[in-house]
């Protein structure tokens, strides 16, 4: 039975972390003391130093060979079983991709470092502190870099469909990254060159675009003039909702014009968030861009896949580009006099010709609609190595550029070193590590409340998306974390643990990912804002029912 002193202890736990996290919000919100790129730059530092030598001093204190093998197995055993049910279901009832990322994210990954250690100690005891590090080292190590597998084959196959339809994408045999793609979202704009061997194999290179705005001329042939934001630069952290787009058809050429989410005439699928970095195990450093708060009456230009054929001096090479300004256009460049294949290909213009043609691309890119597409045409895809290959490069370069992906795995290496031999840490690190470890905590919160404070809406994904996501997150994620717990044989503490654990609020982790690849990121962040509110009420039910 879970007496008032027991409850006192848990309130006394959680209520610092959540008026850290009032302050920033009104900080932001109701007494206007930070600006935008001040709250960008909080966020950054959080990102980048507290949070990862936070976790760096948990983990180097966790002893290695004192881990709980029965917990950790539970753990892993409940992601495992998700992902089965959600791949069959995907297999069978046709759910997609899409959703078995979003769902595996919001039912298995929860804010661990942040709220789980010192929400868990309060209610179970210190003993919590070693358990929930380890779940923490598994999520850094295994099943973010997991998720964003997962993220980057999607991208990958997106790419592949939108540059090499039909069955031309199985002739390739290899693809070449260039040093500066450091990811296939499409934050960055990209473009590929083919080569084609004798054999009819096909080599690509991926590389960054040229140019990060359309081409002038281009833009001024179709009456576009990009403007920049008036926060250009600045790491903003809101996701707009736009209203549905006006639109207006002119005779064969549709051009979508409304409310759009961000600058320079892009209308994303899934809004996204410009520079946000996690505040559970901040896995991604923030990636500064020009920012369009504040500015939903932008006008947008939004296209679909359609090739622009030019001809150039260029020979023997043919480039695709992806433009920034107009998601999904192929930019083929050939060599000039005739077109392949010996004869004059019909379309085929003289030099400086173009032939540009816009349709309403506002789903792109749903891989449902992709999808469909796919199976209209015939849509192949590389063989299994090639495509492994590419994605584990993207993957590694990803995770390169990640601060806490060296914090986990440092202090990892250290607590090995330092437990094996009994090796202590010399005091000139330790109080250095220290000092900005004990903020990490509270910084982590009023990050959070900057973040909450610059959202238009809390819902961002709708009531009933939101029921969905909040069912699953304090539900179904803690009912098979506990099914998968008593059968590996936790009992007592350990069982209450692991099933509060998993009713922890949705990390943010994985809602930078879907923000960064354009994936239902207003579900994630209806899961970390609205979760987070009511988290610590449904904690302490789950809380008081297992002490029952």
């Amino acid at each position: 039975m879970i007496s008032a002193d027991d409850f006192y202890k848990v309130m006394c736990a959680m209520v610092p972390l959540y008026f850290a996290m009032l302050v920033a919000y009104g900080s932001v919100k109701w007494w206007k003391i930070f600006s935008p790129e001040q709250c960008s730059g909080i966020n950054r530092f959080v990102a980048v130093f507290a949070v990862p030598v936070l976790s760096f001093h948990f983990i180097a204190q966790n002893n290695p060979y004192q881990m709980d093998t029965k917990f950790i197995l539970a753990d892993t055993l409940s992601k495992i079983l998700v992902l089965v049910l959600l791949a069959l279901w995907a297999i069978f009832f046709r759910g997609g991709l899409d959703w078995l990322i979003t769902l595996f994210s919001v039912a298995t990954l929860p804010n661990t470092l942040v709220m789980g250690i010192p929400l868990l100690r309060a209610m179970y005891g210190e003993f919590t502190q070693s358990l929930m590090v380890q779940i923490v080292v598994l999520q850094c190590i295994i099943w973010y870099t997991l998720l964003l597998f997962l993220f980057e084959y999607r991208a990958a196959t997106l790419l592949i469909r939108n540059q090499f339809p039909g069955s031309t994408a199985a002739s390739i045999s290899k693809f070449e990254v260039d040093g500066d793609v450091i990811s296939l979202d499409g934050r960055d704009p990209l473009r590929t060159e083919s080569d084609v061997d004798g054999n009819g194999r096909i080599r690509v290179r991926i590389r960054r675009s040229t140019s990060s705005a359309p081409d002038s001329a281009l833009s001024s042939s179709i009456g576009i003039t990009p403007r920049a934001s008036n926060l250009s630069g600045a790491e903003i952290y809101s996701i707009n909702t736009p209203a549905p787009p006006h639109e207006f058809h002119h005779a064969n050429t549709d051009i979508a014009f409304g409310h759009g989410d961000l600058a320079f005439g892009y209308r994303s699928a899934s809004p996204r968030l410009s520079g946000y970095a996690s505040s559970d195990a901040y896995s991604l450093q923030p990636t500064p861009r020009a920012s369009n708060f504040n500015e939903l009456d932008t006008t947008t230009v939004t296209t679909t896949n359609t090739p622009i054929w030019v001809r150039s001096p260029a020979a023997g090479k043919v480039f695709r580009q992806q433009s920034p300004a107009f998601s999904g256009v192929k930019m083929v460049w050939e060599s000039p006099g005739k077109c392949q294949g010996g004869g004059e290909r019909q379309g085929c213009k003289d030099v400086g010709e173009t032939d540009l043609s816009f349709r309403d691309n506002s789903k792109f890119p749903v891989p449902e609609e992709e999808d469909s597409k796919g199976a209209a045409t015939g849509q192949e895809m590389p063989r299994t190595l090639v495509m492994l290959r590419l994605i584990l490069i993207m993957v590694g370069r990803k995770l390169s550029r990640n601060p806490n992906t060296y914090s986990s795995v440092l202090g990892l290496l250290w607590s090995l070193i330092s437990f094996k031999w009994d090796v202590g840490m010399p005091n000139l690190v330790k109080y250095s590590i220290k000092i900005i470890s004990d903020a990490g905590l509270g910084m982590a919160m009023f990050s959070l409340g900057l973040f909450m404070a610059l959202q238009p809406r809390i819902i961002a994904c709708g009531t009933k998306r939101a029921t969905m996501g909040m069912v699953i997150r304090f539900i179904c994620g803690p009912i098979l974390m506990s099914a998968a717990s008593v059968a590996v044989g936790l009992r007592g503490d350990r069982l209450h643990t692991a099933i509060v654990q998993a009713a922890l609020p949705q990390g943010i982790v994985p809602f930078v990912f879907a923000r960064e690849y354009g994936l239902h990121p207003d579900i994630l962040s209806t899961g970390v804002i609205f979760g987070m509110l009511v988290s610590l009420p449904v904690t302490l039910l789950y809380y008081i029912l297992l002490g029952l």
